[in-house]
């Protein structure tokens, strides 16, 4: 078992499942577990559904500091691996719409709206026994992490899993369409001047193609278990 405090960091691109990996190994460990990005898209929904255009950044981090997000475990047994709450109400599904999907890499790379967050993030973290997943937490948020993962997937699998997710939940998509948008994703969390995506040189990548969600979970546990 891995020493008392232990923090662990998982990255990775959209859909790369580390959120779900995430989830499964928090529950394993008994740990907390946070998602960095329903941040990001809690603040990206909250900018959608108020008079603030995309374009005006000032306004955007504005929202970012004046907004109320929390991350819990679940309210509802409804399928969701956690619940998230925008000034006080359930936007768990909300924050996973197409629309939020679109618009959350272009929020996320103001630095601003990272700023607003960073703080938060990391207070969450110095609890200690904690799995946070998302973009830059190895690398940004917690560069001092006891352990950080880096899951690596191909675009066309990762649209597939989107697919099947949104499809599971009985919303229209295209797979075609899924994956020129995590293309594009891609493309602005590469390339943003702060907080790219990347590895943190002492990441250990995990290729997830071909694995199973427990197949990854079980090398991240022999990663803590020094194997």
């Amino acid at each position: 078992m891995p020493k008392r405090g232990t923090v662990i960091a998982i990255d990775g691109p959209v859909a790369s499942g580390k959120t779900v990996v995430g989830k499964k190994l928090a529950e394993q460990l008994g740990y907390t577990f946070v998602d960095t990005g329903a941040i990001y898209r809690a603040v990206t929904l909250a900018v959608l559904r108020s008079d603030v255009s995309l374009d005006a950044e000032d306004a955007i981090v504005g929202v970012a500091e004046g907004s109320s997000i929390d991350i819990t475990s679940p309210t509802i047994q409804d399928g969701r691996l956690y619940t998230v709450l925008l000034d006080g109400q359930d936007a768990t599904w909300a924050v996973r719409s197409p629309e939020v999907e679109a618009h959350v890499s272009q929020v996320s790379r103001i630095p601003g709206v990272r700023r607003a967050l960073l703080g938060k993030q990391r207070a969450l973290a110095a609890r200690g026994r904690i799995v946070m997943v998302g973009r830059d937490v190895g690398t940004v948020v917690l560069p001092d992490a006891d352990l950080k993962i880096f899951l690596v997937a191909s675009p066309q699998v990762r649209a597939r899993r989107r697919y099947e997710e949104l499809r599971a939940r009985g919303q229209n998509a295209s797979q075609e369409g899924i994956l020129q948008n995590l293309l594009e994703r891609d493309r602005i969390d590469s390339q943003r001047i702060v907080a790219p995506l990347k590895p943190a040189e002492d990441a250990i990548l995990v290729d997830t193609d071909h694995l199973s969600i427990d197949e990854v979970v079980a090398a991240i546990l022999r990663e803590l278990d020094g194997e």
